[in-house]
C-alpha cells in the first residue's frame, strides 16, 4: 500500500508542477501581451500615467514634507528640551555627576552641561552688560542641564511626566519645559498627517476613477473582440485578465512616474534649502524617497491601478453578450 500512494504521488507531483508551469507562462504571456499593448498607444498610454503619477506624487510629497519638517524641528535648539537650572552652591564637579547619571536614563537621548563660567562668557557676549558684569563680585548664574528626551518621551504627556522626575533631583532649584509650543507643535503635526491622510485618499479614489474610466473606454474599444471570444467559449476570468494586467501597469508606471517627480523636485529644492540651512548654522539636508517607502508608494500604485480595473471590467463585461 506504501509503495503504490508513492507511486500515486510520485506521478501526481510531475502534473501539478506542469499544470503551475502552465498557468505561470499563461499570466506571463498575457502581462507582456498587455505591456505590449499600451506600447503600442504611447501617447494615450503616457498620458493616462502621467495624470496617474501627478494624483499620487502629491501625497507622496506632502508626505515627505511632513517627515523632513519633524526632523527638521528636531535638531533646533531647544526644541522638546528641559532646562535644570541647578542650585548656586552646586559645583562643577556635582553638575557633570549629575549629567553623567541622568545621561544614564533611557528616556534621556542627551544632556549638554553649560558651566557656571561658560553661562557668564555667553550672557556677556549675548547682552552687551560686560562692563557691568566685570563689577560683579561673584558669578550670580547658576550652572544649567539641557536634557533632550528620546523621540518616545518628546510627545507632551512623557514629557510632563519626565519633567516631573527631573525636578525630583536634590541640585535642581528650577525645571523648565516649554510644554505649550511642544503641545501646539504635535498638535499642528497631527493636523498636517490627517490632511495627508484625508488627501492621499481622495487622491486614491482619483487614481480608481482614471483607471477605471481608461479600462472601460478600452473595452468598448475592443467590443466586437470580446463578443467572438465569448462566442467561441471564452469565460469572463480569460477576458478579463488582460484587462487586469492593463491597470497594473497603469498603476505601476503612475508610481513610478510619482516617485520622478517627487525625486526631481527634492533635487530642485536641495540646493536652496541647503544655503538657508548654511545662513542658520545648521547641517540639514532634505531626505528622499528611501527603499520602504518606494516599495510602498509602487505597490500602493499597482493595486489601485488593479483596483480600478477590476471595477470596470466586472461592471462592463457582463453587459457584453453576443447576439
Amino acid at each position: 500500500m506504501r509503495r503504490s500512494r508513492k507511486k500515486q504521488s510520485a506521478r501526481i507531483s510531475p502534473r501539478s508542477s506542469l499544470r503551475m508551469d502552465v498557468w505561470l507562462m499563461r499570466h506571463l504571456q498575457v502581462a507582456l501581451a498587455s505591456l505590449g499593448r499600451l506600447i503600442r498607444t504611447p501617447l494615450s498610454s503616457l498620458m493616462t500615467t502621467l495624470v496617474i503619477g501627478i494624483a499620487l506624487a502629491l501625497p507622496a510629497g506632502l508626505y515627505l514634507l511632513l517627515g523632513n519638517v519633524q526632523t527638521l524641528s528636531g535638531n533646533w535648539d531647544g526644541a522638546a528640551s528641559i532646562s535644570l537650572f541647578l542650585k548656586q552652591e552646586t559645583s562643577d564637579k556635582q553638575a557633570r555627576q549629575l549629567a553623567s547619571r541622568l545621561q544614564n536614563d533611557p528616556a534621556i537621548n542627551q544632556v549638554k552641561l553649560i558651566s557656571r563660567t561658560e553661562a557668564l562668557e555667553e550672557f556677556r557676549q549675548l547682552s552687551g552688560f560686560a562692563g557691568v558684569l566685570d563689577s560683579l563680585d561673584e558669578n550670580p548664574l547658576p550652572s544649567l542641564l539641557i536634557v533632550e528626551p528620546t523621540a518616545q518621551h518628546a510627545e507632551p504627556v512623557p514629557a510632563e511626566a519626565l519633567l516631573a522626575r527631573l525636578r525630583q533631583n536634590s541640585e535642581v532649584e528650577f525645571a523648565q519645559l516649554d510644554l505649550q509650543w511642544v503641545r501646539r507643535f504635535h498638535a499642528i503635526t497631527r493636523i498636517a498627517q490627517r490632511g495627508v491622510i484625508i488627501l492621499a485618499s481622495l487622491l486614491g479614489l482619483s487614481v480608481l476613477l482614471i483607471v477605471g474610466n481608461t479600462i472601460r473606454l478600452e473595452i468598448q474599444n475592443r467590443h466586437a473582440e470580446i463578443e467572438i471570444t465569448k462566442l467561441i467559449g471564452g469565460t469572463n476570468a480569460f477576458i478579463r485578465r488582460p484587462f487586469l494586467y492593463n491597470g497594473a501597469w497603469y498603476g505601476l508606471f503612475g508610481g513610478i512616474s510619482a516617485w520622478l517627480m517627487v525625486t526631481v523636485s527634492l533635487l530642485l529644492l536641495d540646493n536652496p534649502i541647503e544655503q538657508l540651512a548654511g545662513l542658520y548654522q545648521s547641517g540639514f539636508q532634505l531626505s528622499g524617497i528611501g527603499f520602504s517607502t518606494l516599495l510602498m508608494l509602487l505597490g500602493g500604485s499597482t493595486l489601485l491601478g488593479l483596483a480600478g480595473s477590476w471595477i470596470a471590467v466586472g461592471r462592463h463585461l457582463n453587459e457584453i453578450e453576443p447576439s
